[in-house]
């Protein structure tokens, strides 16, 4: 059975829809015939010259995989053990370091993101970083297939690599691989809001989106002011989660498209009537590092003006890969189609720009300025109310610096986003006046 997948580079997470074989352009059959003895010499020729002996498996692999290779940084040939992965990837559960990669023009290996609580994500991998030497080899030279492959290990067992970041030295980080189990959507209250992160799209996505918006309104109730959709640093997953989750907020209308070389393969997907968030405000929190299904979800609800998409410009992963099994030597990973948002935009290379453009910041309080209040006043009059010694404990606390809750980092994106909908909320409660 042919499988179609959108990819971000690395078989990690992957877009499913269906295929149908292409005949190839016709050509002069002399022609094709020389190309093929020609390509036969050099096969001969490096199986028996060559410096040192390799087998007739992996001369033919490397063969296929070079040509794949060169057509785009995400056509690429799967042996059995690789295609074996790739279907235990997309169940949400795989063995590794828990990162997304891709490769940069340079030839090193670029982090498309870091998947939350893994020990990539533990060790401070972040989104944008690039990986120049693998366990002191570089990994220039490689194919990205042979770069993950080298990534790859024995859970338990150490890797070191090289990294570049913006901004910094050169170093090293060492990192304990493990079994990655990917819990693909998390959920909490934010006071009244839902905050609803999809960390992947793997099959458990629609079930997990939908158990999250019940607790919210288990919770809730009528109180519900909206919910916060948090797609940073999602490299992407299966096309039919993708709709899914369009699908679960849209009432109607087209969800994405894909278009090949054949006109006749255009494939629509529409939504289904019903809304799970009942037409509650949704923002949409988005960075460099959301490509693939993350973009297909931002497209469809930025386009239906279902939601307000916050944050950075996303990827840019706006083509189809069609993953074609071939027996029991692996699969074939070819690029054979783009997909366009509703309106009819190709995201390839530029990505969705959002609605809100907020960078990642970090907040810090800045001290007050007022050195002196009425309290300080001599002979000002106290507070006689009623619970005003504690009120009073709590200004001072604030006013000093000091608080009963220990402080986190904030999340400069998410309050922004929260603040987003807590305006939109207050807004539609205001009473209207009308003109008689």
């Amino acid at each position: 059975m042919t499988i179609r997948f959108l990819m971000v580079a690395v078989a990690t997470f992957l877009l499913m829809v269906p295929a149908h074989a292409e005949t190839a352009k016709k050509e002069d059959p002399a022609k094709t015939y020389q190309l093929l003895n020609l390509f036969s010499e050099v096969f001969e020729k490096v199986r028996t010259d060559y410096v040192e002996e390799l087998t007739d498996q992996e001369l033919i692999e490397a063969a296929i995989q070079g040509m794949l290779s060169s057509l785009d940084p995400h056509s690429s040939f799967l042996n059995a053990d690789s295609f074996k992965d790739m279907q235990v990837q997309t169940k949400g559960q795989f063995g590794g370091l828990g990162i997304q990669v891709s490769m940069d023009a340079s030839g090193r290996i670029k982090v498309i993101s870091p998947i939350d609580d893994t020990p990539a994500f533990k060790a401070g991998v972040k989104s944008g970083d690039l990986i120049s030497h693998i366990d002191g080899k570089p990994v220039s030279g490689l194919t990205l297939s042979e770069a993950v492959e080298k990534m790859r290990g024995l859970v338990g067992s150490d890797i070191t690599m090289k990294m570049h970041r913006t901004g910094a030295k050169p170093f090293e980080v060492t990192i304990t691989r493990a079994v990655i189990k990917v819990p693909s959507v998390r959920h909490h209250m934010e006071g009244d809001i839902g905050y609803m992160r999809i960390s992947s799209f793997t099959e458990q996505t629609d079930l997990g989106l939908k158990k999250a918006v019940e607790a919210f309104n288990k919770e809730k109730g009528d109180r519900l002011k909206g919910i916060v959709l948090d797609l940073r640093n999602n490299p992407g997953g299966l096309l039919d989660q993708a709709i899914a989750v369009s699908d679960a907020f849209l009432g109607r209308g087209e969800i994405v498209s894909t278009r090949s070389r054949r006109t006749e393969d255009l494939q629509r997907f529409n939504a289904r009537p019903g809304d799970i968030a009942d037409g509650l405000p949704i923002v949409v929190l988005i960075n460099g590092g959301s490509a693939s299904a993350s973009e297909i979800v931002a497209g469809a609800l930025q386009d239906h003006a279902r939601a307000l998409i916050l944050g950075t410009r996303s990827f840019g992963k706006g083509s189809v890969q069609t993953i074609m099994p071939m027996g029991v030597s692996g699969a074939m990973r070819l690029t054979t189609a783009r997909y366009y948002t509703p309106s009819g935009r190709s995201i390839q290379s530029v990505g969705i720009e959002p609605d809100i453009k907020v960078e990642l910041a970090k907040i810090e309080k800045l001290g007050s300025t007022i050195s002196t209040r009425e309290a300080d006043l001599r002979g000002s009059l106290t507070n006689t109310d009623e619970n005003a010694a504690e009120r009073q404990k709590k200004a001072n606390n604030e006013i000093n610096g000091k608080d009963d809750k220990e402080e986190k980092p904030q999340d400069y994106q998410l309050s922004r986003a929260l603040d987003l909908i807590e305006g939109i909320s207050l807004y539609a409660e205001m009473p209207r006046s009308s003109e008689e």
